[in-house]
C-alpha cells in the first residue's frame, strides 16, 4: 500500500463510511418514496387505471422543479428545511436530507419510464382479471418492469455517489470532500488520484452487480 494512503487510512476509512451513509440513506429514500411516486406518476396518466390530470400534474410539476435545480443551489436552498428536520444543517446527517429529496424525484422518473415500457397487454390482461390496483402494481407492473426497475436504481445509486462528492459544502463529508480537502487543496495530486481510483472502481462494482441482477432477472 502506497505510503500516503498508510498516512491517511484512519481519515480515508472515515470518509468512505460517510459517502456509504449518504448514499445509503439516498438508496433507501428511492426504494421507498420514489418507487410509490414513479408508480402513480405512471398510474395517474391518462388512459390509466387511476386517471386523474389534476394529481398528475401537480405530482409531475414538482418532481420537474426538484430535477431542475442545480444540485449545489438545491443544497443551499433546503438549509432552513434540513436545519428544521435535523436539527441541524451541517454534517453528514444534514447532508442526507438533500440526497433523499433529489433522490426520489430521480429515481420516481426512473420508475416511470420503467412502467411505461411494460406492454398495455400486461395492463388489459390483469385488468380483465379482475385485479385489484395493488395486484396490478405488484404482480402485474413490477413483476414485468423488474429489470427496468433494478437497472434504474444501478444508475441512480451511481448518480447519489457523484451528488454526495458536493456536500462537503456541509461539512457532509465523503470521499469527494475527502479528496478536495486533502489532495487538491494541500496540492497532494497522488491521494486525488488514489480518491478517484476508489470512486471509479466503486462505481464500476455497482454498474457491474446491477446489470448482473438486470440480467438475470429478465425472463422476456
Amino acid at each position: 500500500m502506497p505510503e500516503i494512503l498508510i498516512q491517511y487510512e484512519a481519515e480515508i476509512l472515515s470518509s468512505i463510511g460517510e459517502t456509504f451513509i449518504m448514499v445509503g440513506v439516498s438508496i433507501l429514500a428511492a426504494i421507498l418514496l420514489g418507487l410509490p411516486v414513479g408508480t402513480f406518476l405512471f398510474l395517474l396518466r391518462k388512459g390509466q387505471v387511476l386517471e386523474n390530470r389534476f394529481a398528475f400534474s401537480a405530482l409531475n410539476l414538482l418532481v420537474n422543479i426538484i430535477r431542475s435545480f442545480p444540485f449545489l443551489l438545491l443544497v443551499v436552498f433546503l438549509i432552513p428545511f434540513t436545519r428544521f428536520v435535523i436539527g441541524t444543517a451541517i454534517g453528514t446527517a444534514a447532508a442526507t436530507v438533500p440526497l433523499a429529496i433529489i433522490a426520489i424525484a430521480h429515481y420516481s422518473r426512473l420508475v416511470e419510464q420503467a412502467l411505461l415500457d411494460v406492454p398495455k397487454g400486461v395492463m388489459e390482461a390483469a385488468i380483465s382479471m379482475g385485479a385489484s390496483v395493488k395486484e396490478i402494481i405488484v404482480k402485474f407492473l413490477y413483476v414485468e418492469a423488474r429489470s427496468g426497475l433494478v437497472l434504474g436504481l444501478t444508475t441512480s445509486i451511481i448518480s447519489f455517489i457523484s451528488y454526495s462528492t458536493i456536500m462537503g459544502v456541509v461539512g457532509g463529508g465523503g470521499i469527494g470532500d475527502f479528496a478536495i480537502r486533502y489532495g487538491y487543496q494541500q496540492f497532494k495530486t497522488d491521494l486525488m488520484i488514489y480518491m478517484i481510483i476508489i470512486m471509479v472502481i466503486l462505481v464500476q462494482l455497482i454498474q457491474f452487480t446491477g446489470t448482473t441482477v438486470s440480467r438475470l432477472i429478465d425472463k422476456r
